[in-house]
């Protein structure tokens, strides 16, 4: 085992959180309980208590309040309670020193604070595990919030992914539940996240690109970073004033065009996720502002998703397949999206999964959550033994998010009906992004090659057929081999029958009065008995030894 001795404490953390909440069978098989100095002693009812394990996620800082959020869509791996309880995760701190404030945006930026600013505020607008947020405004009299990174926190981050890692390598490598789940992919999944999370540049042309990818919608709006003030620990950008979502009150929501935000917000979604491959990954409630010129504000890119066209093609049909119903085409599709383990049981997956979409459909007609559908999905893909990719989870998590903002802002919001309405103006989308110059140009220069070569190809192959010298190299069964196995049975067998008709001759035998006798019993059936017993045994060393070595001569093994 690669066990770090200045890892211990950490090692001690993540083991007693697998012993409290229930998975102290996991801890005895990978071999940590050694790294607990008694075992805790809490009782069932504590152990089951999910609110508690999101409380004591938050105790742990960053790293673990992002991997309670990862696991928050991991219906494979929690009960429904634990899901909840982590999707309810407030990363929500004590606040840094200002004077640490001002030290990391002078030497990140180059300029005491008072030079850049004519107004920056120390009490922060949040405070998170890994940064805190400031408002702030330009010497031109422009409104900013500045997003400065919590001092200290990279390193830390490294740390608790390097222990999570070596528990991951462990539970992996000596436990059933860990070969099954596969923590070390899942780690580093997180690992990436966390890592573009604490890079405020990539964060800075997150915002850039979604706002160029949704400029078409007039009711979405996204904070431009100011440039020269962003740094990879320092993010400056445009300040919107707004409340999040869920803090309007009733009154508040009846002043609003509540449906057409939602409409617009949800279509946004799914042009994000469908076309453009890129989304914004955390659109919790706190990450959705409600601008006070009426429009939907998307908060915090820290976290964003990327999809290849091909796995975009598969999500479509799939959510099309259960907007409408079809169970059967949505097990299919979501099959062709992930990967099939040792005890894949696709008949089951099949079935559950047909299921689940076609119940769905036939109780709740078209008012159907895709987001707990695909997230259900996971569940029971883990359950028959079908991985699915990384980037499946994150969506089920986004449009569970994304289901909450738009009930929040129409009740009789139905994700169904919208997803079948922009279907077909997606789909154009997305013919016509594959049509666009870049793709163009790279078929246009594999037709080119295909052309210049054409002819010199035809001519080789009038060549051969000229020359009667074309051949067909077809992979059959080897008929030379087929004999020689069919002789081996056709002697196996008569072998067979010579033994058996010795055997039962000495038996007929046995009862015919001799006098030559071997060891007081007639010779002449004891020497067909003693013959047949050491054929039986010749034949049954080549068919144990003989035919599998030359089985694994002619394989090369």
């Amino acid at each position: 085992m690669n066990i770090k001795i200045e890892n211990l404490k950490r090692y001690k953390e993540v083991v007693w959180l697998l012993v409290k909440y229930g998975r102290s069978d996991i801890v005895k098989q990978a071999g940590l309980h050694g790294a607990l100095e008694k075992e805790p002693e809490f009782s069932e009812e504590e152990v089951k208590n999910a609110d508690q394990f999101a409380a004591d996620l938050e105790k742990l800082g960053g790293t673990y309040i992002k991997l309670g959020q990862l696991l928050s869509t991991r219906a494979d791996l929690l009960p429904a309670a634990y899901l909840k309880a982590l999707e309810r995760l407030q990363d929500d701190i004590e606040p840094f020193a200002f004077e640490e404030v001002e030290r990391i945006v002078s030497e990140e930026i180059g300029a005491r604070v008072s030079r850049i600013f004519s107004e920056f505020e120390e009490k922060p607008l949040a405070a998170a595990s890994l940064g805190q947020v400031h408002f702030a405004r330009l010497r031109s009299g422009q409104p900013v919030v500045v997003k400065v990174q919590r001092p200290g926190v990279r390193e830390k981050v490294v740390l608790d992914l390097e222990t999570l890692e070596d528990v991951a390598v462990i539970l992996d490598e000596h436990t059933e539940f860990g070969k099954r789940y596969d923590f070390q992919r899942n780690l580093r999944q997180l690992r990436k996240s966390l890592l573009q999370e604490l890079d405020y540049r990539r964060e800075a042309a997150n915002l850039i690109h979604l706002a160029e990818n949704l400029s078409e919608f007039k009711n979405i709006v996204i904070p431009f970073p100011v440039d020269d003030l962003t740094t990879s620990h320092v993010l400056t950008m445009e300040y919107i004033a707004g409340r999040k979502i869920t803090d309007l009150s009733p009154l508040a929501l009846t002043e609003i065009d509540g449906r057409d935000l939602a409409g617009d917000l949800f279509h946004a979604y799914l042009k994000q996720i469908l076309v453009d491959g890129f989304f914004h990954a955390d659109p919790h409630p706190g990450n959705i502002y409600l601008t006070e010129s009426g429009r939907i504000a998307l908060l915090d890119l820290g976290m964003v998703g990327r999809l290849s066209g091909g796995f975009r093609d598969k999500l479509t049909a799939l959510l099309l397949a259960v907007s409408e119903g079809r169970g059967e085409e949505a097990a299919n599709t979501a099959i062709k999206m992930g990967e099939p383990r040792r005890h894949f049981d696709q008949r089951e997956f099949m079935r559950r999964v047909g299921d689940l979409v076609e119940t769905e459909h036939n109780a709740g007609g078209e008012e159907i959550d895709a987001g707990s559908i695909v997230l259900e999905i996971t569940r029971i893909s883990a359950e028959c033994g079908f991985r699915l990719p990384p980037e499946f989870t994150m969506i089920a998590k986004t449009m569970l998010n994304l289901d909450k903002v738009v009930y929040t802002l129409d009740p009789d919001f139905n994700p169904n009906r919208s997803i079948k309405r922009h279907a077909a103006e997606l789909l154009r989308e997305r013919i016509t992004q594959s049509l666009s110059t870049d793709t163009f140009l790279g078929s246009a220069i594999e037709i080119k090659e295909f052309v210049q070569k054409l002819p010199t190809r035809v001519n080789n192959i009038l060549d051969v057929i000229g020359k009667n010298e074309l051949e067909l190299k077809v992979d059959a069964i080897d008929e030379k081999t087929l004999m020689v196995g069919f002789q081996k049975i056709a002697n196996r067998i008569t072998m067979g029958l010579i033994l058996a008709a010795l055997i039962i001759g000495a038996s007929m035998l046995m009862r015919v009065e001799s006098s030559f006798r071997i060891f007081g019993y007639p010779g002449l059936p004891l020497i067909f008995f003693l013959g047949a017993a050491v054929g039986g045994l010749v034949l049954i060393y080549n068919i144990l030894f003989q035919d599998e070595g030359d089985h694994f001569n002619k394989n090369g093994d």
